[in-house]
């Protein structure tokens, strides 16, 4: 539930959000930058916020505190553009004749280095999955935890995105006792690349082909009644298997 945020406008501003099938967690972001910058206006002015007296000097000055207090140049940013909506907004509603924030650039951010897995992570989140293949007991369970085996060591040994390992099809796939590849036919760039399978990554994938029903279907990884598996659907099943491993696991940190 998104807190309720107090000034005249700001109510109706995230009700516009709602209306435009924001996401929750954007509406709880900019909600949360627009009640800390009400604050700070009021105590700055003495004056409550409405949509009509925001200016660029506001704006500009917020900046500067924010910089002075060491807020996170992401924050910043992030808070400008909460801003810069909210002044779009006020602007649709002839409010405000033009929008005082878009001239306000952004605080440069250091890129911070990709999160990993550490090998002591990997080995926990394994095992955490293979304990999920002994477990299982009927043969639908069986199934959804040998793909899922193969889906994780697929990610952690071959760095493919989650849309690539997605769209993986059946014919994509050249499996021996002594080599395999996995073609990505719309990989980044809507480049064609082989990937590599070393000797555990054919062996997972192989454990789950020799299972894996509907042997006519497309893709490699499917869901319960056959359709491919989406990457949300992916992002949910790491996070659980993480949550369960004690680790944070997403498919960006099985790519590195």
């Amino acid at each position: 539930m998104v807190k309720t945020i107090k000034g005249e406008g700001l109510c109706e501003f995230e009700e516009h959000l709602k209306d435009n099938d924001k996401a929750e967690r954007t509406i709880e972001a900019y909600v949360s930058d627009l009640q800390k910058f009400v604050t700070w206006y009021m105590q700055s002015n003495g004056d409550a916020l409405t949509p009509n007296v925001l200016t660029t000097t506001d704006v500009r000055e917020y900046r500067t505190y924010m910089l002075r207090t060491k807020v996170a140049p992401s924050t910043i940013n992030r808070t400008l553009a909460s801003l810069r909506a909210y002044a779009e907004w006020a602007v649709s509603r002839d409010q405000l004749n033009n929008n005082p924030v878009r001239g306000i650039k952004g605080v440069e951010e250091q890129p911070s280095a990709p999160k990993w897995l550490e090998k002591r992570e990997q080995l926990v989140l394994l095992r955490e999955i293979e304990r999920e293949v002994n477990a299982a007991r009927t043969g639908a369970a069986k199934r959804q935890s040998w793909r899922d085996q193969a889906l994780v060591t697929l990610m952690m040994q071959t760095g493919l995105r989650v849309s690539e390992v997605c769209d993986l099809e059946m014919n994509d796939l050249t499996l021996s006792e002594r080599k395999g590849l996995a073609t990505v036919r719309e990989g980044k760039g809507s480049k064609q690349r082989e990937v590599p399978l070393n000797a555990e990554g054919r062996r997972v994938l192989k454990l789950w082909l020799e299972v894996r029903e509907g042997k006519d279907w497309q893709f490699v990884f499917i869901g319960q009644r056959g359709e491919p598996l989406r990457p949300r659907a992916v992002q949910r099943l790491l996070a659980d298997y993480g949550r369960r491993a004690g680790v944070e696991v997403t498919p960006h940190t099985l790519r590195h």
